[in-house]
């Protein structure tokens, strides 16, 4: 299994298939600007996110509306937000690490696309895996491989990215995740990579809590992601399933998650998930039911099982109450394609779970996902 920042290289083509910045939907913008300007924003804070590309274009008027705090404030205060799937791409030929966002299908049945944030910068790439957090409207982004103290916060109401204080220790190979609005880092100090460390960023008063708590357990490196589940985070080596409970700054070992290989899976309901993809098992999308203690298949994904028969390395990331399911497609020799498949999600009696494919689509050839993250604005 190659390190995390690697998955999706193509071997020997250099090829690639950007994202188109807009979207061809043609969305029901306002064809005046005669209203008064709080009736305007009450008005376009209604409209779908997904329809403000294409609103950016109408005038510069509106582009200051889609593009200001106020709407996202209003959008907030009407009941009106979104989750929208943001995605951290990795591009082959240019060597960029660029924040593109993913639009659903519309009423006049396009496919779901990738559209590019022309507004944000280039993120660092670098040799170790960053880790990434979404709270709220916000992605948080620690490490870049050079500097494992760096920290940054991406803000997606007014497309911005912020500095934070550095990390109180440089960690690499780190993992991350929220738990009661507190952000708890895990890696090894790049000091002394025989130390795990776990430090905690307070995403209230923004800013490092003082104490660092060293991991009393021999764990490899921790990069395949993390979940949390009952307020434990919970990440795994190579070997075993590890967990973390923030309460009493507790280490331990999970026995019941050591059965399967859950890299890279997300948490949809309190139910862990991920998909199997190795070249000697099966593949199918398997749930872990943390109260029952088991491991369930989850069923009538048939068609996508075929679809996925060739990957050899998949992700998942929850979507709005759903899960996003990432896999290749294609000759690695012509550009290896990234398709999403969005799956919800079904608990029956007996405990069986069902999943029902929403959409499947190919995203983008001659990229790498580095991360995918729900935020809600």
């Amino acid at each position: 299994m190659l390190r995390r920042g690697f998955l999706l290289r193509s071997k020997t083509s250099s090829k690639t298939v950007a994202p188109k910045e807009v979207p061809p939907s043609e969305p029901p913008f306002l064809t005046t600007t005669s209203l008064p300007h709080d009736i305007v924003v009450n008005i376009l804070a209604r409209v779908s996110r997904s329809h403000y590309p294409k609103l950016s274009l109408v005038s510069k008027y509106f582009r200051s509306i889609v593009r200001s705090r106020e709407i996202y404030a209003r959008r907030s205060s009407l009941g009106c937000t979104e989750h929208c799937l943001y995605l951290i791409l990795y591009n082959l030929r240019t060597k960029e690490n660029r924040c593109y966002i993913l639009l659903r299908s519309t009423t006049n049945g396009s496919h779901p696309r990738l559209v590019l944030v022309p507004s944000l910068p280039v993120l660092p790439s670098r040799p170790y895996p960053s880790s990434f957090a979404a709270v709220g409207s916000k992605i948080y982004m620690f490490g870049d491989g050079n500097d494992g103290s760096t920290a940054l916060s991406i803000d997606f109401e007014s497309h911005t990215v912020r500095s934070l204080p550095s990390m109180p220790a440089p960690l690499v190979y780190t993992v991350a995740n929220v738990i009661d609005g507190r952000i708890y880092a895990i890696g090894r100090d790049d000091r002394d990579l025989d130390k795990m460390m776990v430090v905690v960023f307070n995403t209230e008063t923004q800013t490092w809590e003082p104490e660092k708590t060293t991991a009393d357990v021999e764990a490899g490196d921790m990069y395949h992601g993390s979940v949390v589940m009952a307020g434990k985070m919970y990440t795994k080596d190579f070997d075993s399933s590890y967990v973390y409970e923030p309460k009493g700054r507790k280490w331990g070992t999970d026995e019941g998650m050591n059965s399967k290989e859950w890299r890279y899976g997300c948490v949809v309901d309190d139910v862990l998930y991920y998909y199997e993809c190795e070249e000697d098992c099966e593949k199918e999308l398997r749930g872990f039911d943390r109260k029952e203690r088991c491991w369930r298949v989850v069923k009538g994904l048939e068609g996508l099982l075929h679809e996925t028969r060739s990957s050899l390395w998949s992700q998942t990331g929850s979507y709005g109450g759903n899960l996003a399911l990432f896999f290749p497609k294609g000759d690695e020799r012509r550009g290896e394609e990234i398709w999403c498949a969005e799956i919800s999600l079904e608990r029956r009696q007996g405990g069986e779970i069902w999943g029902k494919v929403e959409w499947c689509n190919r995203l983008v050839t001659g990229f790498q996902l580095t991360e995918s993250l729900d935020v809600v604005v």
